[in-house]
């Protein structure tokens, strides 16, 4: 039975993709790993590999399609002795399958109370792409069933034939009680639209006769503004600020700097202010964690997330374990991943995780500045430049410092007040006695 190719999900937050380019045609036969086409997440372009071996018989969605949504069949896989017409054949099954796997349901007496014995649910989430060999498949459409319901025992959770052959048609019959289940709950309990602005339409109306471009949203920009939208609407942010005296930092990069000229490595101060989080993230643990809906997650190692600007949008690359490496490792990592981040050629692993992030502004001298959390993140730390100021010495003498100003962005559900500013505190404190962070 021909085996449908669906659009997969590269990335976690990817709901839909534009299929950028098909690396095969009509025709060819794949293996196991072969590259078939590079797909454009909301984040970057990535090649999308076969998982099973066949031939391709139909490409279902043109190079070039925009808002493919995950899950959708792109292209159909044929096995040895298949032909077009097995697709055609597989596409009537397909029709006709709901009206069989209704049936049981409506037959099945009202007063059974005996259940019968299913296949362990292996539930998927919307954008999982369902893992199952090709006589899988076709044994699963043969027998009715749900290979949502069907939990895989093969490599990576991959769905066999034996996990088929242990299922029962009952399987079937559960997903369709709980999407009508769904449906009556859906129709008795209406949810109200979430408030929105202007329509294009309408906003068009506004600047009629006015000279301008209209910029159409790619995949980046659209995960942008659906994300910070959805980070402004429902976390609660508070917001701590303080003020740090860089003049030591300085002349210890500096001296760092000289050393280090021979080996080619020139430490920032923003590498600093990375250590200077991944340590103070460790001296108050309780900050070192995320929200996750219905409870927080707490981390053991500071993970760091830095938000780096690109065109037309940015990316938050995260650096594992920022405590546990020196400032030249740290340095060296932050200069490869912003480099493959303005390339958008980061894997997903790269800029998803972290506990919090780090946003400068400094270098285009903004001052100071409140910047957005990025959930689940439960903070972000949002840097300013350094300036020469007046300040009052720990003598009461008037002296010229170098301040930089820092606003941290917090997310109350996780941390409250308190935290919040012990670990500022923590922050500053290394920042102004940047030798013990080499302790």
């Amino acid at each position: 039975m021909p085996t449908e190719i669906l659009m997969p999900a590269l990335s976690p937050t990817m709901e839909e993709g534009t299929l950028a380019k098909w690396l095969v045609k009509e025709g060819d036969t794949v293996a196991s790993g072969d590259i078939l086409a590079e797909i454009e997440t909301d984040k970057a372009t990535m090649e999308f590999e076969a998982v099973d071996e066949g031939v391709i018989g139909k490409i279902l969605i043109d190079a070039g399609s925009e808002g493919v949504k995950v899950n959708t069949p792109i292209a159909v896989l044929l096995e040895d002795g298949e032909s077009a017409d097995d697709i055609k054949a597989s596409s009537t099954s397909a029709a006709d399958a709901p009206a069989a796997t209704d049936a049981p349901a409506q037959a099945a007496p009202a007063g059974n109370t005996t259940p019968a014995p299913a296949a362990p649910a292996a539930p998927v989430q919307d954008g999982q792409r369902i893992f199952a060999s090709p006589l899988a498949r076709r044994l699963a459409a043969d027998k009715g069933l749900d290979l949502t319901q069907i939990s895989g025992t093969g490599p990576h959770g991959r769905i066999v034939k034996a996990d088929v052959e242990s299922a029962t048609t009952a399987t079937a019959a559960k997903p369709a009680a709980a999407a009508s289940d769904t449906a009556a709950s859906a129709t008795s309990k209406p949810t109200a639209a979430p408030a929105t602005g202007p329509s294009a339409d309408q906003v068009a109306r506004m600047y009629e006769g006015r000279d301008y471009a209209e910029v159409k949203l790619d995949g980046m920009r659209k995960t942008v503004a659906s994300r910070l939208t959805e980070a402004k609407q429902t976390i609660p942010h508070f917001y701590l600020r303080r003020d740090v005296q860089l003049d030591a930092l300085m002349a210890f990069r500096a001296d760092l700097n000289k050393q280090l000229e021979a080996r080619g490595v020139k430490l920032s101060v923003n590498d600093f202010i990375i250590k200077a989080c991944a340590m103070a993230l460790q001296a108050v643990p309780d900050c070192n964690a995320v929200w996750a809906n219905d409870r927080i997650f707490r981390l053991k190692p500071s993970d760091v997330a830095v938000a780096v600007a690109i065109e037309g949008g940015l990316f938050t690359p995260v650096l594992k374990d920022a405590h546990l490496k020196s400032l030249s490792a740290l340095s060296a990592e932050m200069k490869d991943l912003a480099g493959r981040a303005r390339n958008k050629k980061l894997a997903p692993h790269e800029y998803v995780g972290g506990a919090m992030a780090i946003s400068n502004l400094g270098m285009f001298g903004i001052e100071n500045f409140d910047a957005v959390i990025n959930p689940p993140h439960g903070s972000i730390l949002a840097v300013g430049a350094g300036l020469k100021k007046p300040v009052v010495g720990a003598d009461g003498e008037l002296k010229v410092a170098t301040v930089m100003s820092m606003t941290l962005s917090v997310d109350h559900r996780v941390i409250d007040g308190a935290l919040g500013a012990e670990f500022l505190k923590e922050v500053v404190t290394y920042l102004e006695n940047p030798v013990t962070m080499l302790a």
